[in-house]
Order: C-alpha cells, then sequence, then structure tokens
C-alpha cells in the first residue's frame, strides 16, 4: 500500500507525520518538515503531501534513507537544562544539544523551548500527541520561571508586564530607546503574567508565571520596560516541578504523566506554592537554585562543577 492508495480492511493508516513522531525520531512538526523537503519514503516512493497517510504495520517508511521501526515505548524525562545548550535535536552551529544528556539510544525531543542562555526545567519526551497537546495556545500550560534583572524595575513597570506589554515577534531583542516596529510589523501583545518579587536588591529576583512560550519573551518584556535579564532558570512547567540538579533527567511516573495530560486538556491544577518558602526580603546572596518537588530550595543554587 502506497501513501495514496485507498484504505482497505485489513489497513490502519494514519498521517505520515504521526507515525514518524510515534517512532521516536522527531516531534510532529519536525516531520512535517521532514515530508515537506522530500525526505521521506512510502514503499518506495517519495511523499511530499501533508496528509498523506501510510499503514505502519504493513508500509516500508523510510526518513532520510532508514527504514522507520515500529512505535517507541512512550518515554518522559524532566530534565534540568543548564545554560549553553541548545533547545532542539541538532545544530547547524554544532553548539551542544539537549539530546546530548540522551546518549544511551533514547530517541527523545524537546517540549517547547528554553533559549541558549536560559536555564532549568525542560521536558523530553517521544510523544509527538502530548507534546503537541503541551505547546498549543489554547492548552495555556503554566511555565513558573525564576528572573534575575539588572536594575529595579519600579512597580508601575511590572504592573505594565502583568498586564501584557508589545513586543517583538522576531528573534533579536530591542535595545532600550531605540525605535519599536510598529505593531503591523511584528509587534505581538503579550499575556497576561503573574509576577512576585522573590529578593528585593539592587539587581532582584523575580517569580514569574506564563501560559505562553513566545521566543524569548521573558528577556523582551524585561527591554521593553528598561531592563536586561541577567539569569532565567524554569522551575515549573504545569503540575512538574525542577527536582534534579543541572544536566541530570530522571523519568516521570506514570502519575505525573497523567498529570501532564490533564494539564494539556486544560484541567491541570495550579502549580502548588509553598508558604514556607523566604520572603523578598530574604539577605541570602543569591537566588535562582534547584527545586524540591516543594520547592523549599527554589533561593539556594547547588554547588556544581566547572
Amino acid at each position: 500500500m502506497t501513501a495514496n492508495d485507498p484504505k482497505d480492511e485489513a489497513s490502519s493508516p494514519q498521517r505520515l507525520q504521526k507515525i514518524i513522531a510515534a517512532a521516536g525520531l522527531a516531534s510532529r512538526r519536525k516531520a512535517e518538515e521532514l515530508i515537506a523537503a522530500g525526505r521521506v519514503q512510502v514503499n518506495g516512493q517519495t511523499v511530499t503531501e501533508l496528509g498523506a497517510k501510510a499503514d505502519p504495520a504493513h508500509d516500508h517508511i523510510r526518513v532520510d534513507g532508514k527504514l522507520l521501526h515500529g512505535p517507541e515505548r512512550p518515554r518522559y524525562y524532566v530534565l534540568n537544562k543548564p545554560k549553553s545548550f541548545v533547545t532542539t535535536a541538532s545544530d547547524p552551529e554544532h553548539r551542544p544539544t539537549v539530546t546530548d544528556f540522551f546518549k544511551g539510544g533514547e530517541r527523545v525531543f524537546p517540549v517547547g523551548r528554553l533559549d541558549y542562555s536560559s536555564e532549568g526545567l525542560l521536558l523530553m519526551t517521544n510523544d509527538g500527541d502530548l507534546a503537541n497537546a503541551l505547546t498549543r495556545a489554547a492548552a495555556r500550560v503554566e511555565k513558573t520561571y525564576l528572573v534575575k534583572v539588572s536594575g529595579k524595575p519600579s512597580e508601575s513597570a511590572i504592573d505594565q508586564l502583568r498586564h501584557g506589554v508589545m513586543i517583538d515577534r522576531g528573534t533579536q531583542i530591542r535595545k532600550p530607546g531605540s525605535t519599536p516596529a510598529r505593531r503591523n510589523d511584528g509587534r505581538v501583545m503579550t499575556a497576561p503574567a503573574r509576577i512576585r518579587l522573590l529578593r528585593d536588591a539592587d539587581n532582584p529576583w523575580y517569580e514569574m508565571i506564563l501560559i505562553e512560550g513566545r521566543n524569548r519573551e521573558i528577556r523582551k518584556m524585561f527591554e521593553e520596560i528598561g531592563h536586561h535579564v541577567e539569569k532565567i532558570r524554569r522551575v515549573g512547567y504545569g503540575p512538574l516541578v525542577l527536582d534534579v540538579e543541572p544536566g541530570r533527567h530522571r523519568e516521570l511516573t506514570p502519575e505525573e504523566v497523567a498529570q501532564l495530560r490533564r494539564a494539556a486538556e486544560g484541567k491541570g491544577p495550579k502549580p502548588a506554592r509553598d508558604p514556607a518558602r523566604r520572603r523578598p526580603n530574604s539577605k541570602r546572596k543569591d537566588v535562582g537554585g534547584r527545586s524540591t518537588p516543594s520547592r523549599k530550595a527554589d533561593l539556594k543554587r547547588p554547588k556544581r562543577r566547572e
């Protein structure tokens, strides 16, 4: 059967991008790019139509000439991404990527993104359906960040961020004082954010909870009010709380996976707040450390080898 053959009773055709994602080769979006680029063959014929289907049980599907095997067992991991790693499966500039932490034959890909200079919680999986459900805008899954800012923003400026500000869509951050693009030239309004001060200092730390994940969004938001972001660390993703050291990962429990599915459907609980967390006037010297399931260690950074 080819991708364009009629469906028969014994077959169960599925969209090619779903089959590729289920095999753990790439996310569904990346699979669509592979198909459009002519890198996928079904029974010896190159397929470029995104709506094409095939039967994974009977058809021979190849990606870049390599025969695709059956679906892998779904795997789900939480990774503590260090800085200077790219959130992608491969990088044309040959920089280290987050998949480098999974060298034991695990073929997983990141859900969403953390930029090169940011660190913290990153969900890794080979479940393309769940990844798509979590990242679609309608899911409104909450992401929690600890953010260190250069200089002290005014409370009115922080209120602007809470209600939403206009930022550039592109990858570059606009320098303070430069002329912003017009709205129809690539400007977009950010969704309302929950922000609270964690540590009051010359360069304060904030906790930010966002429901969207635009490219370099937090950095752009603070640049819009005239402040540079020094550090970003994600400590929460929906029901998940960061609880591993930098560069380490662990597999999720079945209950955590179930919670993620509920979050993707908009049914997940709000991230728990720890009433024992230190107040903003804490005299600790640093912020931004790893979190435990109760988040008691949010304000203490673990020692890490250079």
